[in-house]
């Protein structure tokens, strides 16, 4: 299957420009004060953290919490420092997880535990962590802070999670899910969320925006989880079927495995449970995933999540930030195109 990312800001192709551009004035302050707190008098601090700031992320999360928090009337200081801290947030969890799961590459460059090694990458997430949540104090709303402090637990359950489903080729659906709900829906949610908080709204529109971003959150990782087995190197910032090198259960895999033969089965459990990958097993894999409709059914899956996203924001006004909003559902989905 091949993968086009349409950037051509053709009319028919869904884009992420106008998010970007409505966003672009907060998100100079973002990154300013990003680059302000990385500051360290040790000197690895900096270093490590700015590889990463720098490798070219499109930085979603934090656009999303001034986005959300300018769908219901807040520009404030509060929304650029919160918005600071969720990519705080989501870097140091790319740093942990590349520990974790051995990863050599991150956004198309050396993942910092090959430049640094595996403790430094740690220690340096725990800095930004902490950094994060000195921003959120900050900030001044408790309510904030417990819906970011609360995000944070449940990312690690996620991680956690997903470490014990790892190379485990009888999970299922459900407990695949749960593992995304934790480790990627729950900062997309939390970075959505607190943009109504500061502004003051009711929960009506709190649980709106939490909504929007806990179902593109879960559309994100499932579009992310068929390109790997369906994309290209270039756009998804990894080598294609990393997730598989890595024993990875993610759903195409989930739903190959239930709708299999016995010796589909057997390729599953010696790739992933035992980690004994041969020449051409990846090309395997994948045509037993289009034997089996598993990407385009991984596809099908997000659409409905981005569906339910585009749902939750019927509540708030038209206007052009719920219209970006809007398409950079269409645009996540897009990705598979």
């Amino acid at each position: 299957m091949g993968v086009v990312i349409p950037l051509d800001g053709s009319p028919s192709a869904p884009s992420i420009d106008p998010l970007l551009r409505l966003t672009s004035a907060g998100m100079e302050r973002v990154n300013q004060l990003i680059f302000d707190r990385v500051g360290s008098d040790v000197q690895l601090i900096p270093e490590i953290a700015r590889h990463l700031v720098n490798s070219g992320g499109k930085r979603l999360r934090p656009m999303l919490t001034l986005a959300c928090a300018e769908l219901c009337g807040s520009q404030g200081e509060g929304a650029v420092k919160l918005a600071a801290s969720v990519e705080f947030m989501h870097t140091a969890t790319l740093l942990h997880d590349d520990v974790v799961d051995g990863s050599e590459m991150r956004r198309g460059k050396l993942a910092a535990r090959m430049l640094w090694g595996n403790e430094a990458s740690v220690l340096v997430g725990d800095f930004l962590l902490g950094q994060a949540f000195k921003m959120m104090v900050e900030v001044g709303s408790l309510h904030a802070l417990d819906v970011l402090s609360t995000a944070a637990a449940v990312i690690a359950e996620g991680e956690v999670m997903q470490l014990a489903a790892a190379k485990n080729t009888s999970t299922t659906e459900d407990e695949y899910l749960a593992v995304v709900r934790g480790k990627t829906a729950a900062l997309f949610a939390a970075a959505c969320e607190v943009g109504p908080i500061i502004a003051g709204r009711d929960r009506d529109e709190q649980a709106g925006c939490r909504s929007y971003g806990a179902n593109l959150g879960i559309a994100f990782q499932l579009v992310d989880d068929a390109l790997d087995y369906g994309g290209a190197s270039a756009k998804l910032g990894k080598k294609v079927g990393d997730d598989f090198r890595e024993g990875k259960i993610t759903l195409p895999v989930v739903l190959s495995f239930r709708r299999g033969t016995e010796a589909e089965r057997a390729f599953w459990k010696r790739t992933l449970e035992q980690g004994d990958i041969q020449d051409g097993d990846l090309e395997q894999a994948i045509a037993i995933m289009r034997r089996h409709r598993a990407i385009e059914d991984t596809i099908e899956r997000a659409r409905h999540y981005g569906a339910m996203a585009r749902d939750a924001l019927a509540l708030f006004p038209d206007g052009d930030m719920k219209d970006a909003l809007i398409e950079a559902v269409d645009f996540c989905i897009a990705r598979t195109n």
